[in-house]
């Protein structure tokens, strides 16, 4: 394993447009809950917590998506997020997207790249 990574998933666990990986990071100073998605054939991570209130997204336990699968959903609000970004695109997030977590996918593995996120 790389310097300053850390494992989260085998790159198998990801399916385009599936059921998303929950695991636990250090965010500005608090445990928190985090999860990586398949979109586009790329990884990308996020704070489970939607970007209007503080409440996990998935609306069962790794399922991030709607049902078009192809935007992420708060299960509480129904605010819409782009899988490619964490971009708000409507709902009560009124302009807040998902906090960003960077991953990288090498030799069948999911990593997140920093431990201690600021953003």
């Amino acid at each position: 394993m790389a310097q300053g990574k850390r494992l989260i998933c085998a790159s198998a666990d990801l399916v385009e447009a599936g059921k998303g990986f929950r695991f636990r990071v250090d965010h500005k100073g608090r445990e928190a809950e985090a999860f990586a998605v398949r979109f586009g054939g790329r990884v990308f991570g996020y704070i489970n917590e939607c970007g209007h209130i503080p409440v996990r997204l998935d609306w069962l336990p790794g399922e991030f998506f709607d049902d078009s699968k192809l935007y992420l959903i708060c299960s509480v609000h129904g605010a819409l997020y782009a899988p490619e970004t964490g971009r708000c695109l409507g709902g009560r997030c009124q302009g807040k997207g998902l906090a960003v977590l960077a991953v990288d996918e090498a030799d069948g593995q999911v990593f997140l790249v920093k431990e201690n996120t600021h953003g």
